[in-house]
């Protein structure tokens, strides 16, 4: 259901992005088994960290989708974390979520918690000074961390062959002393097989393991973006042969665990959550001209508090609230 429900909520927000409702977007296509694979293997206890295309791991933790819609419409309050769920919010700068993933695996092991935590990263992250970083740091104090990078080929334009001379991503971990392992990522199965062992070996205090899941994007980098003018379509052709949804969808039907009348059940099922979720979000989204100035810093600057006020003036004597 999860798969389903990414796969159609990923084609709503790119509708919606198109119409003007929401602003950017990063469309999840050809990553869902590698991201729903991995999240599954994870305890309610244990600690997810993202970066910027991991949104359905949010659906397996129970985020209500309003949150997402509202995110991705630019209002701040979509990535505040539910209560009791311990995820960090997306993360936008590349492989800056790495190190906080080591320090809050490190400090669940300095409280004396058995959890372990998950960070996910791109094959442009892994060449990031901060991603080496935390894992040489994980390595040293042996934290309780998988390290899980989607290799879908592409960091935006620049292609897997001009990112390392490394054969895998995964034998970089040797480097730092822990395993490395690369997996089928486009296999949901294999995704949670390889993260529940990494995950079994963190919380016995084995240390952290490194996880190459080599997949492909197969829509936009984001809505800001035009894949077909760095990668050839026969390059995206045959990586469509591979796509994991209905790859997954057929292991099902053969083990009769599914069928076209449970698919389409399902797909009705997830459609109505989703049309719902854009009205209660969009029911939500208030926005003045004035909160341009919120959520810049902590505390306002003497600056941004003088140009609130001198738009705040200006919006008075047009008789304009601000509302857009």
């Amino acid at each position: 259901r999860t798969f389903l429900l990414a796969r159609r909520f990923d084609e709503r927000m790119l509708r919606l992005q198109r119409q003007g409702r929401i602003g950017t977007f990063g469309p999840i296509r050809g990553h869902e088994a590698a991201v729903l694979g991995s999240v599954y293997a994870l305890r309610p206890s244990d600690w997810l960290v993202p970066y910027y295309r991991e949104w359905p791991a949010y659906m397996w933790r129970d985020w209500p989708l309003d949150n997402l819609i509202l995110y991705y419409a630019g209002y701040s309050e979509g990535m505040r974390v539910p209560d009791g769920i311990r995820d960090l919010p997306l993360c936008i700068p590349i492989a800056s979520q790495v190190p906080h993933a080591v320090g809050v695996a490190y400090a669940a092991r300095l409280k004396g918690e058995d959890s372990v935590t998950l960070v996910y990263f791109g094959d442009g992250a892994s060449s990031h000074g901060d991603c080496q970083e935390a894992m040489n740091f994980a390595g040293v104090f042996q934290v309780p961390l998988v390290f899980y990078c989607l290799n879908n080929q592409w960091a935006i334009s620049l292609p897997r062959v001009r990112q390392t001379h490394a054969r895998t991503i995964a034998q970089k971990a040797i480097a730092y002393g822990f395993p490395g392992v690369q997996i089928d990522g486009n296999d949901l199965l294999a995704a949670y097989v390889a993260t529940r062992e990494a995950v079994e070996r963190a919380r016995r205090g084995d240390g952290p393991t490194l996880i190459e899941a080599v997949t492909y994007r197969l829509s936009l980098h984001t809505t800001a973006d035009d894949p077909t003018k760095y990668r050839s379509a026969d390059e995206v052709k045959a990586w469509e042969a591979k796509e994991p949804m209905p790859r997954f969808r057929h292991y099902l039907e053969a083990k009769g665990v599914l069928t076209e009348a449970d698919h389409v059940a399902l797909e009705a099922e997830v459609d109505a959550a989703i049309r719902a979720a854009i009205e209660r979000a969009e029911a939500r989204m208030q926005a003045s001209l004035l909160d341009v100035f919120e959520h810049v810093y902590a505390e306002p600057t003497p600056e941004l508090l003088a140009q609130r006020e001198e738009l705040r003036g200006h919006l008075a004597a047009s008789g304009d609230g601000g509302a857009r």
